[in-house]
């Protein structure tokens, strides 16, 4: 069977055309992208029929076991399984045997099992698929200048980054004792803080759990997500000091004052971001902490910034910017704020300045704002 990359060959032979390596070389990296994306739908599709964890579980199966163990077809189990082995995700024992036993490559299992761990990516191919099923709504939105929102691409977006967050969240407050006067806040006796944005709850049920005398009051204006968040505490058993209250995150010196003001991932997604930070400079008692975790984004545009920019822009194509613009008026930032237009946000709320305080933290930042 002849490929994309053989066309330019057999084009050649046929005196069609000239040699045009550039263009080679672009099929390639357009097949490769192909690849990749396969592949990603079949690990969402594995994840959702419990096929990765079965196979866990086992030392080998054969399509028929996996099948029957999940409920699932064995015809398809048989079909994903040749995939995944030729994708070297899974490896099979004997591939000449008719009735092969398959079992996970060495590694799989952490990044795509292991939930507490930095390397879980399960959930990316999961919100991969999600924005997938809204392609249509977005390439309107893009037609007739609208949005998409979180709402709107549906649960498994919403579950997905909030489980793909949680383990960073889980180490986020050891990162925050190295800054000594936020530690002293979230340890005085009965402070009190905010976490705005707090979508599944993950950040301030971290936090809660770190400092058994911290009261933690989560806002987010996502009504699914304020129902998980409000789960996630409950059964982890935070629910008396941890509160998640759906709000418009502009209304938050209502809710204060608080010892402490965290907008941990969120501010790039919001329409009035400057509501926001002026919302939290009203509800932070004097001298009280704020800090807000973004994407650790370039300090400028630049064509050669790397695989980091190139994963912020993706997001922001698919999520963020359409999310942002999903309600009017709106800045429209999306994904890639830069340090600068935090600081022009920073600056109209009535605060005098933003400084990085932890500059990198995986996909993230740490600013302070004074």
């Amino acid at each position: 069977m002849s490929t994309i990359t053989d066309a330019p060959v057999a084009e050649e032979a046929a005196g069609q055309h000239e040699p045009d390596a550039a263009a080679d070389a672009f099929a390639e990296r357009v097949m490769t992208a192909g690849l990749g994306w396969f592949e990603l739908m079949s690990i969402h599709l594995g994840s959702q029929l419990g096929w990765y964890a079965e196979l866990d579980r086992s030392e080998g199966l054969t399509p028929a076991e996996l099948a029957g163990a999940t409920s699932t077809s064995a015809r398809y189990a048989r079909e994903w399984l040749e995939h995944q082995t030729v994708s070297g995700i899974v490896l099979v024992d004997d591939p000449d045997r008719v009735d092969r036993r398959y079992r996970l490559a060495p590694g799989v299992s952490t990044v795509l099992l292991d939930t507490s761990s930095l390397s879980y990516l399960e959930p990316l191919a999961r919100f991969a698929a999600a924005v997938a099923g809204a392609t249509d709504r977005i390439i309107d939105a893009y037609r007739t200048d609208g949005g998409v929102s979180w709402d709107e691409l549906g649960r498994h977006a919403r579950e997905a980054q909030a489980d793909m967050n949680r383990p960073w969240f889980d180490g986020m407050p050891a990162l925050l004792a190295d800054l000594p006067h936020v530690e002293a806040a979230l340890s005085t006796p009965g402070a009190r803080i905010a976490d705005v944005g707090c979508g599944a709850g993950w950040s301030a049920i971290a936090l809660a759990q770190r400092h058994p005398h911290l009261q933690v009051v989560g806002v987010d204006v996502d009504a699914p997500s304020i129902e998980l968040a409000r789960a996630n505490a409950e059964a982890q058993g935070v629910a008396d000091r941890v509160a998640f209250i759906e709000a418009d995150a502009a209304q938050l010196a209502g809710l204060g004052p608080f010892d402490a003001v965290f907008a941990f991932e969120c501010i790039h997604d919001m329409p009035d971001p400057v509501a926001v930070l002026g919302a939290m400079r009203e509800a932070a008692k004097d001298g009280a902490p704020a800090i807000v975790m973004d994407e650790a984004t370039a300090e400028r545009f630049t064509p050669d910034a790397g695989e980091l920019e190139q994963l912020l822009y993706g997001l922001s194509l698919f999520v963020c910017l359409p999310d942002g613009k999903s309600t009017r008026p709106s800045v429209e930032t999306g994904t890639v704020m830069r340090p600068a237009t935090l600081r022009t946000y920073a600056r109209s709320a009535g605060w005098s300045d933003v400084r990085t305080v932890i500059p990198e933290f995986g996909l993230w930042r740490f600013y302070e704002l004074t």
